[in-house]
């Protein structure tokens, strides 16, 4: 007879306990740990072996051969999951309610629909409301949803999303979203950690065994991470996360996890009217309002996996009418600004005590490298002293606690994006012995320490 276990599964961590629990001990979520009955079938030592005995084979005889990618119109989403999407991949695609993965996964669907049959499953929307979309995105004279390919289902009984692949028999599926997908086999109800688990281990079966790729699109928790244990992550392939500023129209898709290319990888998208509209070229983008020689105001050169990323830095300092001074940072690391904050205080003099210092990263654009800590240090000081950054100019490089400056990878493509932008001058760190290839008609000035390169930047 079977066996019934009843046991307590945290809904972030997946943490397993044997008895209740108001905090999960591993990622301290109150109110976290659900109860779940699991029924385990009686085994015995004869059902435990397997019926297929694999057979190990030698490395050499293995096949050598590049996996065919499908090729996009989309570069960008091309891009992030390295140059197309791989047959018999497992993607998971999350991001924040309303930021856009329904409307990226229509357009990804619409488009292989083309040549190949497409089955969308969708638990959250009908039919009717997934029509409404691709007539909204079909308002573009790119696109075009009257495919015969595309298929729409709704539905959230996994069993049965598995008989209409059988039947329609696509090359895409996109499951929108896994948290609503559910087993027959299993009591828990659908989200839950059993159900996201066994859920995402069955599709990549099929992925598998069929050559299919699957989309998994995955809701966010209130802290941003994906929702459901992390062994969902580990299940797939490739993960790609949306994000972007609420109160901006761009996006970025962000490759946490690739198995087939890069991770780091980034694509830059424009919410319109029409769909996810592709920015080829997101630094012109984001310099576009910028006022030349404005106080306060300095450019940084950013990497987003292999692509160079031209951003405005804003800073501001303003007399403080309190005791203790404020640091406000949008964009970038606070513990950074605090970095460059005491830098500036003691090795360059400066007397911020007094000053509520305010740092912003303009077009909602995310820096996490230290490569931009010249840059902000530039448009900090320039704000203090009330001195326009020159207008020409970029800035790349580290700050040290000693107030040196120090190297940062990818100099030469940082470089020249910004040759091609039309910039003319870059402060770099000195290095000893550098081969550093420069473009024509640019000019390199090398500074040692961060006072140095603050004198050269200001216009006096």
């Amino acid at each position: 007879m079977a066996k019934l276990h009843t046991h307590y599964i945290c809904q972030d961590c997946g943490r397993t306990s044997i008895r209740q629990l108001g905090k999960c001990p591993s990622c301290g979520g109150w109110d976290t740990m659900v109860e779940e009955v699991i029924e385990r079938p009686a085994s015995s030592k004869k059902n435990q072996i397997s019926s297929t005995i694999s057979k190990p084979i030698r490395l050499d005889e293995v096949s050598g051969e590049i996996e065919d990618r499908w090729d996009l119109d989309m570069s960008e989403f091309a891009r992030v999951l390295g140059g197309g999407i791989v047959p018999g991949s497992i993607v998971l695609l999350g991001g924040d309610p309303g930021i856009g993965k329904s409307t990226l996964m229509l357009q990804v669907a619409g488009e292989i629909a083309r040549k190949s049959p497409v089955l969308y499953a969708s638990g959250e929307e009908s039919a009717r409301q997934i029509k409404m979309r691709a007539q909204r995105l079909a308002k573009s004279d790119e696109r075009d949803f009257s495919a015969e390919h595309l298929f729409l289902v709704t539905e959230t009984n996994l069993d049965v999303i598995l008989t209409h692949v059988a039947q329609v028999k696509p090359v895409l599926l996109i499951v929108d979203s896994i948290q609503t997908i559910y087993m027959d086999d299993l009591s828990s109800s659908a989200g839950s950690v059993t159900q996201v688990r066994e859920c995402a281990s069955r599709l990549r079966e099929l992925a598998k065994s069929l050559g299919i790729a699957v989309f998994l699109i995955g809701h966010v928790t209130k802290e941003g991470a994906i929702a459901g244990p992390r062994v969902l992550e580990h299940i797939v392939d490739t993960v790609l996360h949306l994000e972007g500023d609420r109160f901006q129209s761009y996006r970025l898709l962000r490759s946490m996890k690739n198995r087939f290319g890069p991770t780091s990888e980034v694509g830059v998208f424009e919410m319109r009217d029409i769909g996810m509209a592709e920015v080829l070229n997101p630094s012109e983008v984001f310099l576009a309002e910028r006022m030349a020689e404005a106080p306060g105001s300095s450019i940084a050169v950013t990497m987003e996996g292999t692509r160079p990323i031209l951003v405005e830095l804003q800073g501001l300092t303003s007399p403080t009418n309190f005791g203790n001074p404020r640091r406000t940072t949008n964009g970038m690391d606070y513990n950074r600004l605090l970095l460059i904050t005491a830098v500036l205080t003691r090795r360059m003099g400066l007397r911020l005590s007094d000053q509520d210092v305010f740092l912003n990263v303009v077009g909602g654009l995310r820096v996490e490298e230290p490569a931009a800590d010249l840059a902000a240090a530039a448009a900090l000081v320039s704000s203090i002293k009330d001195q326009p950054v020159r207008a020409d100019l970029v800035l790349i490089g580290e700050i040290g606690l000693s107030g040196e400056l120090r190297w940062v990878s990818q100099m030469e493509a940082r470089i020249y994006e910004a040759k091609k932008l039309g910039f003319k001058t870059a402060i770099i760190p000195r290095r000893m012995r550098s081969s550093l290839s420069t473009p024509e008609k640019f000019k390199i000035v090398e500074a040692r320490s961060l006072a140095q390169a603050v004198k050269i930047a200001l216009i006096t």
